[in-house]
């Protein structure tokens, strides 16, 4: 609002435009609008003018505001419980290998490898050869530390706000998969960055020393060994010779030293000490197991910290005495070289972020929305300075292969946290164009301000190329994933919903953008020109308003669709079928008879759920009853129509016999209004399983049952859902008659693409048909064999329907999951008779498009229903150079049918910044959306190409994308090295996921049933679905505070992670895992499964026991909070250690090798390195 105009000049929503008292307008304020349901939502009051950044309300906490996608994280600094997960045990050596490093392989002794740094060095500094980068941080924090050793290091000085470093370094043996050592973990140091400045001298010398005992020589095949970096330095004492160092990791600082606080090229003490924090006693050496440990809590999420158990609870070599060394004094160590900063935190180096749980320091400026600032120098680390044990100090027996310390290497949780820490306690404001939103795992406030909500649109990058060339160069795809009915947390608004009366929506004249935030008002208001094609178009007289002296027009904050970024219009006539207001949609009810069905209680099952399900229907806003109508139909090899018309006594039964035509028998009876005809439904409902009791009909149809349903949908002249629960493969004579072509033998042939394909082309024509009347089909499948889910699947995939599969099911073990599904299916918010347009400003298109739908041309995708957890993925390709100044633009506008009738566009709209440098498309792009966008792709390539083509192909994009990062944004080191963009580090474990996903690389279990079934799921998932989905949670059940509201930290995903003694759950959407160990105390089991020991857990439970005790309860609430986040119910799954039931909660540790053949999580990011390496050379 300007500052001197008095008040608004336009009406409020709600009155009728002055000169234009012909028609109503809608009331934001609670009016209803004329036939049209009133509105749920208050008035709009529009955001405050020139965009003021909120402040959360007094009391006001997002952790609490609504179901939490993690742990908030609590700041009590003085947190003296040790951080809640015990990794375990001695690691065993790698198992698998790779050609040695071809670089730096053979320098001469006494050469330094890599630039002016040393073997060992930790450079943070700005690289001589760097230009001064321009931005802050893109996500984590810089922490202190000192030189690298294998020893986990508190760190509690660290400054939050910015989100922070651009690059990490991990290098040369990568190649060859050949570093770190055989480890037992022990407790960190306590006592690191708490004092003042570390009083010692500076070490002369271009690198921090170390003794060269921590140095790693090349095995034989690798050329000579790297020069020693602790030749020609002081050392702070001898090293031990003979001594095997890291048999047990010990603690880098040496009592009496403390590091300086990170800052970048600051001399060693001139930052001041942190204030009031007394210095923590230090620790000469790591207890022995058993011991307690003195000291601040661990400060990363995923190592170790409670004290190691005795010897016999480790997972690894078997229980005897301590080995040697461990009770020897800590290694040498030197303060850190002044004038380059410490070694970062970018959960690459040793030195990790806060723990989830505990304090951390003061968290800096808040950001409000704002981009973040300028990056940090690039992070590195070399493997070299990773280290590890001479050879010659072990024993024989002893000597290990060098492997990759896990702890080195980018950490999932640990980005996760600091996400959380940095940007959950804002609001996310919308106003800036290319803003990155926080992680889809963070909880966090969205505050709309002229761009859509990323619960809406998410996007692979905020920050596009210029010209095709460059996005060709760095093959970062350009995509969005939109979720255009998705559902809002309580605290947001929902889109407000527009009326225009008769004229309709204001649009352009040429390319029919819809009224937007970035059509630009010209000539005193009388015409707009479009943001999308520069068209000017005349402003309607009705929609006239005069614009203020900023040229905004002075209605601006009173209308939704020059404010916000999302908003819904009231569509005219114009926008309906036939020219014809639609009739409210309708439900039926298809319910499979056969033997299968009746003999495992499903029928009756089914039956009992729909008598009270049927309140539920979904209803618009404040309506007293749904208007949707509903119909029943039974079918085995014939089928049954129900008349239950509200006269009637009793319900009648209609056979059709003749499958090949099919038809309706009835019209009049067969769509009810619930109410009207209850006692007639409810009386059908319990004769259906009585009447079907005896059958011994084991064959059945299911074309004719789709065909069915669309023909009474038809006949009513309305769009609708048919919901089919069905249990087998349909080979009574029919059209659409199936056969088994189940074969297992075609995996990693070329044939394998045909089990992905649907066997007949007879379910994609019926699809067509469906999607022309708006008739969408929701699956259950029930099967105890196989089924071709590949087949069965496409109407539903085609017409935007869910499939739910529960093979064997069993009454006992599958009620809750399948009631659970059903009820959520049949009560979510869809709409209709679907259109979606995505349009773009000139410069890009949208060319491709992922998900379930059905297109008959290349711009609109049509689906007959469109639910609030489907998404639409849209790539996007150059077709012309886009300009830094005006950015791009995404408008996305979908026209559906509401469930009360109404036909509406909701719009989303999102601009975007568009870049000439490289480095900033690697800043601002999103490693999780990406993730969904390859998954997606290489999901639908498997229809056409061999598995291993598109496996392939994967792989050889990210190279290419994190190699294009390394040659043109990263500054000149190594090739031993390998550099990855800090909001990109995550890419190389969460590539390797999907590709050891039960698509791409199945283990001998997975049926082909399966693999069709999660093929077609995650191609409609939304971007926080595939991160759980691919990366699962993992959560230590006995590190939980059983008096707070919060989830437990997570931990990664690997067995080594894993303790005997304790509880954990690991959730991927599908499944609810808890894993018990064998060493857990017998209270806890009595506590949470009410049985007295280990043997007497069943495998057998679907839920946990009700008991009356905080453990019980605190887990119990810890799953149901995570049931309510994912849009299908999962199934709980109760793991015992070394029982059969193992080797499926191992498939989802993924950060280990898996059965199938996939790599390691360290084994993967040495081949990326290979591959970049050599598309580099």
């Amino acid at each position: 609002m300007s500052v001197n105009q008095q008040a608004h000049t336009g009406p409020p929503y709600g009155q009728p435009q002055p000169g234009y008292q012909g028609y109503q307008q809608p009331a934001y304020g609670g009016q209803p609008l004329p036939a049209v349901p009133q509105s749920q939502y208050g008035a709009y009051n529009g955001p405050m003018p020139g965009y003021q950044q909120p402040v959360p309300p007094q009391g006001y906490f997002p952790s609490l505001g609504f179901p939490s996608k993690g742990s908030p994280v609590s700041l009590n600094s003085d947190t003296s419980s040790l951080a809640p997960n015990f990794i375990g045990s001695l690691r065993a050596p790698p198992t698998s290998g790779a050609p040695p490093p071809a670089s730096g392989a053979s320098l001469p002794s006494g050469h330094l490898a890599y630039s002016q740094f040393g073997h060992g060095d930790v450079q943070n500094g700005i690289p001589a050869s760097a230009a001064p980068m321009q931005r802050p941080p893109a996500s984590q924090p810089f922490l202190p530390g000192s030189a690298p050793t294998p020893v986990s290091q508190t760190s509690t000085f660290q400054q939050y706000g910015h989100p922070p470093a651009s690059v990490q370094q991990l290098s040369n043996h990568m190649a060859g998969m050949t570093i770190g050592s055989t480890t037992a973990s022990a407790p960190p140091p306590a006592g690191l960055g708490y004092g003042p400045p570390t009083s010692v001298p500076p070490v002369s010398g271009s690198f921090s020393a170390t003794g060269s005992g921590l140095y790693t020589p090349y095995t034989a095949s690798q050329g000579p060994p790297p020069t020693s970096v602790s030749q020609g330095l002081p050392l702070a004492q001898p090293p031990f010779p003979g001594q095997p160092i890291s048999t047990q990791r010990l603690p880098t600082q040496v009592p009496g030293f403390a590091p300086p606080p990170s800052s970048t090229g600051i001399g060693l003490s001139s930052y001041p000490p942190t204030t009031g924090a007394p210095r923590p006693p230090t620790m000469p050496g790591p207890p022995l197991p058993g011991q307690t440990l003195a000291g601040p809590p661990a400060s990363q999420p995923n190592h170790v910290s409670s004290p190691p158990p005795p010897p016999s609870t480790m997972a690894g070599p078997h229980p005897g005495p301590p080995m040697s060394g461990l009770h020897g004094p800590p290694p040498p160590t030197h303060p850190p070289q002044p004038g380059y900063q410490m070694q970062q935190n970018g959960s690459f180096g040793q030195v990790r972020g806060p723990q989830p749980n505990y304090g951390g320091a003061y968290p800096g400026t808040p950001n409000y929305g704002s981009q973040p600032g300028p990056p940090p120098p690039p992070k590195r680390l070399d493997p070299d300075s990773i280290p590890s044990p001479q050879l010659n100090e072990l024993p024989p027996q002893q000597k290990p292969r060098h492997r990759i310390d896990p702890d080195a290497i980018p950490s999932p949780i640990q980005v996760i946290e600091d996400d959380r820490s940095n940007r959950g306690s804002e609001p996310f404001v919308t106003g800036v164009r290319g803003q990155v939103p926080p992680l889809v795992t963070t909880n966090f406030l969205v505050k709309d301000q002229g761009n859509a909500s990323p619960r809406y649109i998410r996007c692979t990058s905020y920050n596009i190329p210029c010209t095709s060339d460059m996005a060709k160069q760095s093959q970062v795809p350009l995509a969005a994933v939109i979720k255009p009915l998705a559902t809002l947390p309580p605290e947001e608004t929902l889109p407000y919903l527009v009326d225009h009366g008769e004229s309709g929506p204001v649009r352009c004249n040429r390319c029919k953008a819809y009224m937007c935030p970035f059509m630009q008002f010209i000539e005193g208001g009388r015409r707009f020109q479009c943001c999308f094609c520069s068209c000017v178009t005349e402003v309607p007289p009705h929609y006239f308003q005069h614009l203020d002296h900023t040229g905004k027009r002075v209605d601006f904050y009173d209308r939704p669709e020059l404010s916000l970024g999302s908003y819904e219009f009231l569509a005219t006539v114009d926008y309906c079928k036939n020219n014809k207001f639609p009739t409210p949609p309708a439900f039926i009810f298809m319910i499979d008879v056969s033997y299968n069905a009746m003999k495992s209680g499903l029928v009756r099952l089914i039956c009992e759920e729909l008598k009270s399900l049927l309140d539920y229907l979904p209803r618009e806003g404040n309506m007293e009853e749904s208007a949707i109508r509903v119909g029943f139909v039974t079918y085995n090899k014939v089928l049954h129509f129900y008349n239950v018309k509200s006269s009637l006594a009793q319900p009648q039964m209609m056979v059709v016999s003749d499958v090949a035509d099919m038809f309706v028998p009835l019209l009049d009876g067969f769509l009810v209004n619930v109410n009207e005809s209850r006692t007639v439904i409810a009386s059908l409902l319990d004769q259906i399983p009585e009447m079907f009791a005896d059958t011994r009909e084991t064959e059945t149809v299911f074309a004719p049952v789709i065909q069915a349903g669309l023909e009474a949908l038809k006949a009513a002249e309305c769009a609708g859902k048919l919901f089919i629960f069905h249990t087998s493969l349909p080979i009574a004579e029919a059209p659409g008659k199936l056969k088994n072509r189940d074969d297992k033998k075609l995996i990693n042939t070329d044939k394998e693409k045909t089990l992905f394909q649907p066997q007949t082309s007879f379910y994609s024509n019926l699809a067509k048909d469906c999607v022309a009347q708006g008739c969408c089909v929701d699956l259950f499948l029930f099967p105890n064999q196989y089924l071709d889910v590949a087949t069965l699947g496409v109407v539903t995939y085609q017409t935007g329907g869910s499939i739910y599969k529960y093979a064997y099911f069993q009454l006992e073990t599958d009620q809750d999951r399948f009631l659970n599904d059903l009820r959520r299916d049949v009560q979510k918010e869809v709409g209709f008779d679907a259109v979606m347009r995505v349009r773009t400003s000139t410069g890009i298109r949208a060319t491709d498009f992922f998900g379930a739908f059905y297109m008959s041309n290349t711009t609109d995708v049509e689906m007959a229903g469109l639910d609030c957890d489907k998404t639409i993925t849209v790539e996007f390709k150059h077709d012309d150079k886009l300009s830094e100044d005006s950015g791009a633009l995404l408008q996305c506008a979908l026209l559906y049918t509401s469930c009360a009738g109404q036909r509406r566009l909701r719009i989303h709209n999102l601009s975007l910044n568009c870049c000439t440098q490289l480095a900033d498309l690697y800043r601002n792009c999103e490693t999780d959306t990406l993730i969904n966008y390859l998954a997606k792709y290489a999901y639908r390539g498997v229809l056409s190409s061999p598995v291993k083509t598109v496996r392939d192909a994967l792989i050889n994009q990210c190279a290419q994308i994190l190699a294009c990062y390394r040659k043109n944004c990263a500054s000149p080191s190594s090739a031993g090295q390998l550099i990855l963009p800090e909001c990109m580090k995550l890419l190389p474990v969460y590539l390797n996921c999907v590709l050891k996903s039960d698509v791409l690389q199945p283990g001998p279990e997975v049926t082909t049933d399966d693999r069709a079934y999660i093929r077609q799921l995650v191609t409609s998932m939304d971007v926080a679905e595939t991160n759980v989905f691919f990366y699962p949670r993992l959560l230590p059940l006995t590190k939980a505070d059983v008096d707070s509201d919060s989830l437990p930290a997570a931990i990664r995903n690997s067995e080594e992670r894993l303790s005997k003694g304790d509880i954990y759950l690991l959730e991927n959407g599908l499944n609810i895992f808890v894993w018990v160990g064998v060493n857990v105390q017998q209270g806890l089991i009595q506590n949470l499964f009410g049985v007295s020991s280990f043997s007497q857990i069943s495998n057998a439970l679907s839920t946990l026991p009700v008991l009356e005790n905080p453990f019980s309860k605190k887990v119990r609430s810890i799953i149901d909070m995570l049931q309510v986040q994912r849009s299908r119910y999962m199934k709980l799954i109760i793991v015992k250690q070394e029982d059969k039931l193992e080797m499926l909660f191992k498939h989802f540790l993924v950060e280990d090798k898996s059965l199938s053949g996939g790599a390691s999580y360290v084994d993967f990011l040495c081949h990326m390195h290979k591959e970049i390496r050599q598309l580099l050379s």
